[in-house]
């Protein structure tokens, strides 16, 4: 019995050594695999919440340096577009010795759970965040059923 259990205790101690090696091996692998730009969201995209308060949705998406005139917003039922443009502007006469932000154009698309009506749809670009009020369609909000007694 002694035996049959140092037996058991070293085919665990092996499988911990080889648990050990391929934790190393692995956490390398994903380091390296995931930082691949394959794999990352472009700075560009703009990040977005929607959030619902029951008759309407609310978009926030972070678009800053964007200005009003270069956005440009669709939706059709429960498709949302939001596109533009970033620039980034040297001053004439300036010289550049470091540029991290780059000016590009950027297209986030979604689906929301609910039609909306394009017709009442609220658009405001405050302090480089965009704010979406996108009411319901009235077929779509919940409506309260009274029930009489008979």
């Amino acid at each position: 019995m002694i035996r049959r259990m140092n037996e058991i205790n070293n085919m665990f101690s092996a499988m911990d050594l080889l648990r050990n090696r391929m934790d190393k091996i692995f956490k390398n692998f994903d380091s390296s695999f995931l930082n691949d730009p394959v794999f990352s969201i472009p700075s560009n995209t703009p990040k977005t919440n929607l959030i619902e308060d029951g008759d309407h949705f609310e978009v926030q998406a972070e678009l800053p340096g964007v200005s009003k005139e270069a956005l440009d917003i669709k939706i059709q039922g429960k498709y949302l577009e939001i596109s533009g443009e970033r620039t980034i502007d040297t001053p004439e006469g300036y010289k550049v010795h470091r540029s991290e932000r780059v000016g590009s154009t950027f297209s986030k698309s979604f689906t929301l759970p609910d039609n909306v009506d394009a017709d009442k749809v609220d658009a405001t670009l405050k302090d480089g965040i965009l704010y979406l009020n996108l009411p319901k369609l009235e077929a779509e909000k919940p409506k309260m059923i009274e029930v009489k007694a008979g």
